[in-house]
């Protein structure tokens, strides 16, 4: 059993302005995506250019702030914002949802493709292997802040939270969804955009891939506590929100491989 640290989420501070773990994670994940994102330019046929890719990461950082902000209101805590709607406002408290981020990011997207003239599928593509390494780092903030915690459990890496109220041990599940879309899901989707595929086969494997894996580790995370289950008594927000990327990265990739295979 590990008994983790009280980590201060502050990870700088210079007079009133604070830095925290959790702001610096969000950084490196957008950083990662130009990185990667250069890489994937660079190539004769990729068909952008730096700028292009510079103004469609600034899109997408807004897509995630804003997304995820409101996603988060809207599928985990509207009666809280309804009681006081400034805590919308109040993000150093915490919350923020990844399904509300993917849909600012398809909005985000759709108006930068439409902008430059691109087809939103190829955008899409082009995308979905950028992300992984950001979303990994994202749970390895909540590791460190201590939040979004797993449930009970005996197993021998089992982990107490100083925030937890409970000082149970628990599955340390942010690390299990690091390894999963940091790892796993990032080699899988680098790995199959590196050849050609049909298009809008990467961005449904994207749906597929990431909707499996969260259902999949909702089963060890501790439901949200203003939530808990919200069907069947076993099913959680997350895992309800992720069916219909699962059913959308099955029907895409059906749909993609009935076109002719072309070119990420």
């Amino acid at each position: 059993m590990l008994i983790l640290p009280a980590i201060d989420p502050v990870a700088l501070a210079l007079g009133p302005l604070q830095i925290r773990w959790y702001a610096l994670t969000y950084l490196f994940g957008f950083a990662m995506a130009w990185w990667l994102g250069t890489r994937r330019a660079a190539r004769p046929d990729s068909g952008w250019t730096p700028q292009q890719l510079g103004d469609l990461i600034t899109n997408g950082m807004l897509g995630v702030i804003l997304g995820g902000r409101i996603g988060y209101v809207l599928f985990y805590d509207l009666a809280g914002v309804l009681a006081d709607p400034l805590k919308i406002v109040r993000v150093w408290e915490g919350g923020m949802s990844f399904h509300g981020g993917f849909l600012g990011v398809l909005v985000a997207v759709a108006w930068y493709a439409r902008s430059v003239g691109k087809d939103l599928r190829d955008v899409l593509d082009f995308v979905a292997p950028l992300t992984p390494l950001g979303l990994g780092a994202g749970r390895l903030g909540n590791f460190i802040n201590g939040e979004l915690w797993g449930r009970p459990t005996d197993v021998a890496w089992a982990t107490v939270f100083p925030q937890d109220p409970s000082q149970l041990p628990r599955h340390p599940s942010q690390l299990y969804q690091f390894f999963l879309e940091a790892v796993v899901l990032f080699v899988v989707l680098w790995w199959f955009s590196s050849t050609p595929r049909p298009r809008f086969a990467v961005g449904g494997l994207f749906c597929l891939g990431y909707g499996l894996q969260r259902f999949a580790i909702e089963f060890f995370r501790q439901p949200d506590a203003q939530l808990n289950f919200v069907m069947f008594d076993w099913m959680t927000r997350g895992q309800q929100l992720s069916i219909p990327m699962i059913v959308a990265g099955v029907a895409i990739l059906v749909w993609a491989y009935r076109q002719p295979a072309r070119g990420v």
